[in-house]
């Protein structure tokens, strides 16, 4: 972070915490408007636009949605906070060139899908929906806030045995604390931010920071991928996803949250662990 980005950050953050002092109720309103725009939608990159417009485009509502493939082997991709469909060019090449195909989505507020963003309930209705038109699924790959998204839709019965998270958020409480860790805000935020997010999305349920984090899933077998030095999603969480999932875990280094999406040797994996017979 640059020292104006940190000067920016430490104002906001300072606002946050006298507003919440003042009024919990309106400080994590003020917040909650902050922590659901991932910020501009991220755009194709150069390098994706091959993959990108080669895709099948659909759509479910406002959602876009894109297919490659035959429809054979259907592998769902599952993007993280910030990205969109793109960033998987080099993981969906790869897939098509063992036989499978793959299916996914730009969550709302990224990608060309319209904001604001929703909750995880509302991808889960998403995902349900492309099983019902591609599936039942090979496999699920999640990238970053994707992680805690496929796990709620596999809970809820998504049909697929084998799931892979590179770089995820094991827990969803996480997503504000890095969130209030990097403005600068402390406890008084936070707690109103979580009220917050509760009151608007959940109906006020408390329970929510443990539905919606890392649980087990009986019949899946799983494989975690992160980077030591991720800056993004603590390596910590990989701990937390590998213990929830009964999972494997395997480290990188030098690759940090998003260029892993692009190194050959954990793409190798990732299609390896998908294409593996069972013992």
């Amino acid at each position: 972070m640059s020292a104006t980005s940190a000067a920016i950050a430490g104002t906001v953050g300072a606002l946050l915490t006298g507003t919440a002092r003042l009024s919990p109720r309106g400080g994590g309103r003020l917040a909650l408007e902050l922590w659901r725009r991932p910020g501009g939608p991220a755009r194709v990159r150069p390098e994706e636009r091959t993959v990108h417009d080669a895709a099948e485009p659909g759509a479910i509502g406002r959602v876009v949605t894109y297919t490659w493939g035959d429809g054979r082997r259907p592998v769902l991709l599952v993007h993280g906070w910030g990205a969109r469909a793109s960033r998987w060019a080099e993981v969906v090449q790869a897939l098509l060139a063992t036989g499978h195909s793959a299916v996914a989505y730009d969550a709302w507020g990224h990608g060309a899908t319209p904001g604001p963003v929703r909750p995880i309930p509302e991808h889960q209705r998403v995902i349900a929906e492309l099983e019902r038109r591609h599936g039942p699924f090979a496999g699920v790959i999640a990238h970053s806030f994707g992680a805690p998204v496929a796990i709620h839709a596999a809970r809820l019965g998504l049909r697929a045995d084998r799931l892979v998270t590179i770089s995820g958020v094991g827990e969803f409480g996480y997503l504000v604390d890095t969130f209030c860790a990097r403005i600068g805000a402390g406890p008084a935020v936070n707690a109103a931010l979580r009220r917050a997010i509760a009151d608007r999305y959940f109906g006020g349920a408390d329970d929510i920071w443990e539905r919606f984090s890392a649980r087990p899933l009986p019949g899946w077998e799983s494989l975690v991928l992160h980077d030591a030095a991720d800056r993004v999603v603590d390596r910590r969480q990989a701990d937390v996803l590998t213990e929830a999932l009964g999972a494997r875990l395997v480290e990188t280094s030098g690759l940090g949250h998003g260029r892993i999406l692009r190194d050959p040797d954990v793409i190798d994996r990732v299609v390896g662990f998908l294409d593996r017979v069972p013992a």
